[in-house]
């Protein structure tokens, strides 16, 4: 692929695949730990809190990503103070050791938490029905042995809720990589907005589009593996404790 372009325009390549990698990441992982608390509140006993989570799911995943992340990037912008602003904007670094940890840029920052909130309503309905697929009787004879309802939770449907919710979640995190291209249009200089930068300085659509093509389909290809490969383990695990 180096002989489409020259090193140089290939290393903007590479930058931008580690700026999606890195904000597809942060957004999955945040994404997940609120769906699982957005999937226990849409179930919780209180009306309140379950009515409120449905707020949310609704909101969030009947508008446009596009529209919510030019709101947190403009719309939160204007809400913020501007002292807030002055520092989110102004560069801050922390040396530790020989690690350097540098305050992401408000672009990125912005993206950030439009990939969070947008996807954690999608994986937030993925655990729910995860949840839902767990048999009932199952939560009454952990009811029966004494378990509350937290640990009956954890314990017993959990661990199943993620089997069944796994395959549409590896779904959402590839929708996370490809949704973290829409980040361009607020100036985040991921692996999209570095191909359109490539393309202008070079005029080599194809090569520049091509390329990061293929980074797409790269990433998208590790997550289905890694997919099949827990899959694999979670029912040799289960063969060998039947066995």
């Amino acid at each position: 692929m180096q002989s489409w372009l020259e090193p140089k325009y290939f290393a903007w390549l590479e930058q931008g695949f580690a700026v999606t990698l890195m904000l597809s990441a942060c957004a999955g992982i945040c994404a997940t730990l609120f769906g699982f608390v957005l999937a226990v509140a849409r179930t919780s006993r209180s009306r309140a809190v379950a009515r409120g989570a449905a707020l949310y799911v609704f909101v969030f995943r009947n508008s446009p990503l596009l529209v919510q992340l030019l709101f947190w990037y403009f719309g939160a912008a204007a809400l913020l103070p501007s002292d807030w602003m002055t520092w989110l904007n102004t560069p801050h670094a922390a040396t530790l050791g020989p690690v350097a940890l540098r305050w992401p840029s408000f672009e990125l920052f912005a993206g950030w938490i439009g990939l969070t909130c947008y996807t954690t309503a999608f994986i937030g309905e993925e655990f729910r029905a995860g949840m839902r697929g767990v048999s009932h009787a199952q939560e009454q004879a952990a009811a029966a042995l004494g378990m509350g309802r937290y640990a009956t939770l954890r314990h017993v449907v959990l661990p199943q809720a993620l089997r069944i919710a796994m395959p549409p979640l590896a779904g959402q995190y590839m929708n996370v990589a490809k949704n973290s291209s829409l980040t361009m249009a607020i100036g985040v200089a991921e692996l999209s907005y570095m191909s359109r930068q490539v393309d202008t300085e070079t005029f080599r659509t194809f090569q520049a589009f091509g390329t990061a093509t293929v980074f797409y389909v790269l990433t998208i290809a590790v997550i289905e593996v890694a997919l099949v490969v827990w899959q694999r383990t979670g029912v040799r695990a289960l063969q060998r404790g039947r066995a």
